[in-house]
């Protein structure tokens, strides 16, 4: 016997909260994408090669506080702009 999906959610949802939550990552873990640890591998690579530049002095943070308080700047000169 096959369920539709509406059928299914619906006998899902009279499943104890702790059951339903772990059918649904055994769901959630039926989908994961073949390559997905050649991904994570790529952000990985990518992460230490940032923090390589960092460590090295080819590339210089910025505060996060400098950061927003230009992109404030940034925004209230074209609303300025805007209104003028």
């Amino acid at each position: 016997m096959s369920l539709s999906a509406s059928e299914f959610y619906e006998a899902g949802m009279s499943l104890p909260p702790s059951v339903r939550k772990d059918v649904a990552l055994r769901l959630l873990e039926s989908l994961e994408v073949a390559g997905e640890e050649s991904v994570d591998d790529a952000w990985t690579a990518e992460i230490g090669s940032r923090v390589g530049d960092i460590l090295s002095g080819k590339v210089r943070t910025i505060p996060g506080e400098e950061v927003f308080a230009r992109i404030d700047a940034r925004l209230a000169a074209r609303e300025a702009a805007r209104n003028a």
